[in-house]
């Protein structure tokens, strides 16, 4: 078994290489770049794939500790996040922010509440709406899991040094620009 995964690792690894996935340069110009810099590049896609992984596989872990769905998770975050800036969140905010219907975020609120995450209250300004907010447990399990991730990940970045840190930003920012270009 550790042999064919090492040979699946092989071939993942093989596919961020663009001298074996694009031997003819139809979609990537090698112009100006010798094989160190091909393997400096493809060490960094490699290393990228790598934290997209472990994010991908942290983010599960948590979200399985506490027994949520991705868009229960992203509601939580949000709900805490209002709540450490003492805003009130209605039910329609964060249909809007999830990106949801009334009726699902229903269903979702439903979900939350039956799980002890969140607690629905009377609007404290208009009667007629309710406000979310997310419970002190869930609250505590959050930091204890998501919150310690998030710990871990500033400490990284703070390593860096300040001309470091803003060449990961361009660089990051170039990736997010990519999608906007493919569009």
């Amino acid at each position: 078994m550790t042999g064919e995964r090492d040979a699946w690792r092989d071939i993942a690894e093989a596919m961020l290489d663009v001298r074996l996935s694009d031997r003819d340069e139809q979609l990537v110009s090698r112009d100006g770049l010798d094989d160190v810099d091909i393997d400096q590049v493809v060490r960094v896609m490699q290393s990228l794939r790598a934290w997209h992984e472990t994010d991908r596989r942290m983010a599960e872990a948590s979200r399985r500790y506490m027994k949520l769905n991705a868009t229960d998770m992203r509601a939580v975050r949000f709900l805490i996040a209002a709540r450490n800036q003492d805003k009130s969140v209605t039910p329609g905010q964060l249909a809007d922010f999830l990106g949801i219907s009334s009726a699902s975020t229903t269903k979702l609120l439903d979900r939350l509440e039956r799980g002890g995450h969140v607690v629905r209250a009377p609007h404290p300004t208009d009667r007629r709406a309710l406000v979310i907010s997310v419970s002190d447990d869930t609250g505590i399990v959050a930091r204890e899991s998501v919150g310690r991730q998030h710990a871990r990940r500033f400490a990284a970045a703070a390593a860096l040094s300040p001309d470091e840190r803003e060449v990961v930003i361009r660089f990051l920012d170039a990736l997010t620009a990519t999608e906007a270009d493919s569009a």
